[in-house]
């Protein structure tokens, strides 16, 4: 998966459900999309906060570009919107400390976010990145995904959901893969007002829900 930038449940869903996780930073940058932006509950409503950027672009690898200067002012906004969050005393740190981050590799940022959430989440998933793996770099798309799990040696590849449209299960077992994909089933649960507003980032997630209620909506989803 390519790294975002505190993901929804279904992303931790993944990365808990699998042995190893690959953070897949050799592809293209995709604009307006969930590698550096995400949505938090901010008085009643969501709100869309976005990690600063340079030099991304659609023709610029993921692991080429760099983390912008606005992580303060990303941090304030987040303490501001979850300051009265039964769990803030106890996430606030954890996304201080990720923000706070020397790192200004996009990738490995992103990589350095997702090691610290699982950290919190108790979750051991060995996560590695896909520049690191030797394999036929001129192979695109569903071609790049069976090299890499060639590579590995996996007998299982599991994708989000959104994967269907992009992956052949009877192509992967050719190649002698099970290939499935998860379907997420959202929970809802008490926000600080009595309206829940669904699909936010995790940090919303672990602002209002214990490690424990978390473990639990870890496993509530399909895979197809």
């Amino acid at each position: 998966m390519q790294p975002y930038f505190f993901p929804y449940i279904g992303y931790w869903q993944l990365i808990n459900a699998v042995d190893t996780f690959i953070i897949y930073d050799d592809v293209n940058f995709i604009k307006q999309g969930y590698i550096n932006r995400n949505s938090i509950l901010q008085g009643q409503s969501s709100q869309r906060i976005t990690l600063q950027l340079i030099g991304s672009s659609s023709n610029v690898l993921i692991k080429d570009i760099k983390v912008g200067k606005n992580c303060k002012k990303l941090l304030k906004t987040i303490e501001q919107s979850y300051q009265k969050a039964p769990h803030f005393e106890m996430v606030f740190p954890l996304v201080k400390n990720i923000l706070e981050a020397e790192e200004i590799n996009l990738a490995k940022f992103l990589g350095n976010s997702l090691q610290n959430i699982c950290n919190y989440l108790e979750i051991d998933t060995k996560i590695i990145y896909s520049s690191d793996i030797e394999k036929d770099n001129t192979l695109k798309g569903q071609d790049k995904i069976l090299s890499i799990c060639q590579n590995l040696k996996a007998s299982k590849y599991i994708n989000a959901i959104g994967g269907q449209e992009l992956y052949s299960k009877e192509q992967f077992q050719k190649n002698n893969i099970e290939l499935n994909f998860l379907q997420t089933e959202f929970t809802e649960y008490k926000q600080l007002t009595n309206d829940f507003i669904p699909y936010l980032s995790i940090i919303d997630i672990l602002m209002f829900n214990s490690i424990d209620e978390v473990k639990v909506m870890l496993q509530r989803y399909e895979l197809v």
